[in-house]
């Protein structure tokens, strides 16, 4: 969820910290006289002696800066190794500040450096006041510039009309937020992914409405809650006749969603046989209603979620690959709440507000208390969790202000307190909250070890909050 409550924490946390700097050299002798002189000045360094080194450091971890020599191979002076590299930095971060080293007089070759996207250029052997000081002024430029991106990616999706309030001040979060904002307004098939209770529903409508489609329809659907008989006619509609129960013509969601966005939520939970007509339509733009032979097109941003893990669902051959393929050309992965404990504070406060205007109390706020003990807790149930406790502790506050006690947040039952202290309600919620814990949060297995209908847990979860 996002409320206007301010990233500044996390930006100002991320800021703070040391420079990543990483240096491609072939000489040991440069790159410990580079460790003596920068170590001190704080930088957090990772030294490399070959260009393939280089990349393979960048594709795995983030740097702030890259220092590079422009020759690799004894005896050689021309460059060449080190110009590619420039290059191939470049072409896998744009804005990644490289600062390359050359041999005194070689001014050609840093200006070909420069012109393949390098910021700037040391020359061999080097002054320290200078080398600091371009260092310092790349790594500047390209935190300003990431700080500006952060400011135009929180400014769009925090102001986006019609947007639900979305509370992202976490650092964890700070990767949701930016891909939201880059992806939002394309059409691109997203999949977003999470334990339940996270906020998923929340991602699509927001990039829905950052969109060229937010004036039309968001449609969205529980495939999880649908049952394999009217999976289709859910789906893609039927006509009349087209079986028992078809009495009229009935227009499937992906019709009302066309030249709009259509959110599936728990797609693991599609049928295997029905896969394959979901692919057909994504694939073609194409479908046909249940029981007539009359071809249509439709045009749907396709936004999915799931809180499965796919490309194991993949693997057991539950899900098809290719529709994996299709619907997650770009994949945003939730945390869960208990690690985000930053926004708890923030969401419990929009919730408070919400729930008392709705109910018509006057709470003004939570108790310390009240506070530490939401701070403490595990929260399984993720976001949806925390507002079903918010909800419940508006109900119970006795004066103007949330205690600890009205949130219900007790610990699990201890061996000396028996079945007969509780409500079958409770009782129920901990063999559910067990089951799911059980099954790493995956509906289907936990509704087996149950005895249950996946459609009578989710209303059980929705329920009690999970």
């Amino acid at each position: 969820m996002v409320s206007e409550h301010k990233i500044s924490d996390a930006r100002s946390a991320n800021e703070e910290a040391a420079c990543r700097l990483l240096i491609a050299d072939d000489q040991p002798h440069i790159l410990e006289a580079l460790r003596l002189l920068l170590k001190p000045e704080g930088y957090q360094l990772e030294m490399v002696r070959t260009p393939a080194l280089a990349l393979e450091a960048l594709a795995h971890e983030s740097f702030d800066g890259v220092l590079i020599d422009l020759n690799y191979t004894r005896d050689t002076t021309s460059g060449l190794e080190g110009l590619d590299l420039v290059s191939r930095v470049k072409a896998m971060d744009a804005q990644m500040p490289v600062v390359v080293m050359t041999a005194w007089g070689n001014i050609d070759l840093a200006v070909e450096a420069m012109r393949r996207g390098a910021g700037d250029f040391i020359q061999k052997p080097w002054e320290n006041a200078r080398l600091l000081n371009i260092l310092r002024t790349q790594i500047e430029l390209h935190r300003s510039q990431k700080r500006t991106q952060w400011l135009e990616a929180e400014n769009r999706i925090l102001r986006a009309s019609g947007a639900p309030d979305f509370i992202a001040s976490a650092a964890s979060m700070r990767p949701v937020v930016e891909m939201m904002a880059r992806i939002g307004p394309s059409d691109a098939n997203v999949l977003v992914t999470g334990e339940h209770g996270t906020g998923k529903e929340v991602v699509a409508q927001t990039l829905h409405r950052l969109s060229s489609r937010a004036d039309r329809a968001l449609v969205a659907v529980n495939t999880g809650a649908l049952p394999e008989g009217t999976f289709e006619s859910e789906l893609f509609g039927h006509v009349k006749g087209a079986f028992t129960d078809a009495r009229t013509d009935r227009i499937g969601r992906f019709e009302l969603a066309s030249g709009g966005t259509l959110f599936l939520d728990e797609i693991a939970n599609i049928p295997v046989r029905q896969q394959a007509k979901l692919l057909r339509v994504l694939e073609t733009g194409e479908m046909e209603r249940v029981g007539s032979s009359k071809t249509q097109s439709v045009n749907v941003r396709m936004i999915s979620a799931t809180n499965a893990d796919l490309r194991a669902e993949c693997a057991a051959g539950r899900f098809r690959e290719d529709l994996l393929f299709r619907l997650n050309t770009v994949e945003i992965n939730l945390p869960p709440l208990r690690e985000r404990r930053e926004d708890i504070p923030a969401l419990a406060g929009y919730f408070l507000a919400r729930y008392a205007e709705r109910y018509r109390r006057a709470i003004l706020g939570l108790e310390p208390a009240a506070l530490q003990t939401m701070m403490r807790h595990s929260w399984p149930g993720n976001v949806r969790e925390l507002d079903h406790t918010i909800e419940r502790a508006v109900l119970m506050a006795r004066g103007d202000r949330v205690e600890a006690a009205d949130l219900g947040l007790h610990a699990p039952p201890s061996a000396a307190q028996g079945l007969d202290d509780m409500s079958l309600e409770a009782v129920e919620a901990i063999l559910i909250r067990k089951a799911l814990a059980r099954s790493d949060g995956n509906v289907s297995h936990a509704a087996d070890a149950l005895g249950l209908s996946r459609g009578a847990l989710y209303r059980r979860i929705e329920k009690y909050g999970l």
